[in-house]
């Protein structure tokens, strides 16, 4: 009787665990999505969860089923399957979980990393050149004429000239400069220009579910389209130093009319420098 006991508390306290884990991993786990190709990552990871989850479930629930039932047995009894049959479904099994996982992860993420990494940029897109250093974002816009001005490595200072602009080149008279301050209109496609002057960085705009590194040397592009207005986040997801906490911008979603007025007055008070 007591053997049937444990044997019963053993195989409810596995499946307790496995619908327990399950129910916990319900939950809603991501900031609100503001951007297009969002919605294809979280389709990914909603499958992923759901697969993993149902997998996670099964396996504890036969756990507990096959400890309730070896506890009832009074001797040991003959062998479920022979070793050729068992070989096989450990093989079919562990085929068919990768091909769950697996084949589900591509089909749904190919066309967002399409989209995110592979796309002609839109001919309409907002170009932003975004410079990271320890510990702020450097964000630089190329103003009416379209063309960002040269810059210099030698004219770098970190007070008067961060990006070193170099001051006499046509094209960058107008470029707009900010600092952990960036601005894109709603509803159109934005394309980020990422350089880093120090050590890696990493651009990470949760709510828009992009992620990008800022390697020192390179300079990686990732293009997006917000689609709602408001103020978001923006942080550095790279361990890159010991303020690394304090590197933290903010990433502003306009309409059209409220970005344009935003770009002018911009352009105002760099003109009056």
């Amino acid at each position: 009787m007591m053997k049937k006991l444990e044997g019963s508390l053993v195989s409810l306290l596995f499946a307790g665990l496995g619908i327990g884990g399950v129910v916990y991993g319900a939950r809603t786990w991501m900031p609100e999505l503001a951007s297009r190709h969002g919605a294809g990552i979280d389709a990914m990871l909603h499958y992923l969860l759901v697969t993993v989850g149902g997998l996670f479930c099964t396996g504890y629930l036969v756990l507990g089923y096959l400890i309730w039932r070896g506890s009832r047995r009074t001797a040991i009894g003959p062998r479920f399957a022979s070793r050729k049959t068992e070989r096989f479904l450990s093989g079919a099994l562990g085929l068919a979980m990768a091909a769950i996982a697996e084949g589900g992860v591509l089909a749904i993420g190919m066309p967002v990393w399409q989209e995110y990494f592979a796309s002609a940029v839109p001919p309409d897109a907002v170009t932003i050149d975004i410079t990271a250093q320890q510990f702020a974002w450097n964000v630089r816009y190329p103003g009416p004429d379209g063309r960002f001005g040269k810059t210099d490595p030698q004219l770098v200072d970190d007070t008067t000239n961060p990006l070193g602009l170099v001051r006499d080149d046509p094209a960058g008279k107008d470029d707009i400069v900010t600092l952990n301050d960036i601005a894109v209109p709603v509803n159109r496609p934005v394309r980020i220009q990422l350089r880093s002057k120090d050590v890696i960085h990493s651009f990470f705009l949760p709510n828009f579910r992009v992620k990008q590194d800022a390697v020192p040397g390179m300079t990686p592009e990732v293009v997006f389209v917000p689609t709602r207005t408001g103020e978001f986040e923006l942080a550095c997801a790279e361990l890159c130093g010991l303020a690394h906490y304090r590197m933290r911008g903010f990433f502003h979603v306009l309409s059209a009319p409220q970005f344009d007025d935003w770009l002018r007055v911009q352009a105002a008070a760099a003109s009056a420098k």
